[in-house]
């Protein structure tokens, strides 16, 4: 196979996927708080979620969220990005398909935005710096 079709190009980078993680306390709102990243890369089979909660602004848009149960949300997506126990029934899916499952359109409490590409030379790396630049 490939770089090229891997998704690595001439300058040594590769293509990877994101989407934010949202906190939407009240559904009927629509209001959110970015709450963590997700990064998909293929060529690298990598699939990892970076989180971090701001209680305030969550608190500031619903004084009776429940903080205790979106901490334990998003451990869970934390848990199915590093795939093996941690993953519960994802435990078996390649990181390509427990990407999509976490980015899949939902109603719940913690949603993924929509996804977005780039390139970078390190995906791990590219998880720490949309955290910094999108979440804290």
């Amino acid at each position: 196979m490939s770089d090229r079709f891997l998704g690595t190009g001439a300058t040594g980078q590769d293509v990877y996927e994101y989407a934010l993680l949202r906190v939407v306390p009240r559904i009927e709102r629509g209001e959110c708080v970015n709450a963590g990243v997700l990064v998909y890369s293929r060529s690298r089979a990598l699939v990892a979620a970076r989180t971090h909660l701001d209680e305030a602004k969550l608190l500031a848009l619903d004084p009776g969220a429940d903080v205790v149960g979106v901490r334990a949300a998003l451990r869970a997506v934390e848990g199915v990005c590093v795939g093996g126990e941690a993953a519960g029934q994802a435990a078996r899916d390649d990181a390509g398909r427990r990407f999509r499952w976490l980015v899949a359109p939902r109603s719940t409490v913690v949603q993924a935005g929509p996804v977005h590409t780039g390139l970078t030379a390190d995906p791990a790396a590219e998880a720490e710096r949309l955290l910094a630049l999108l979440v804290k």
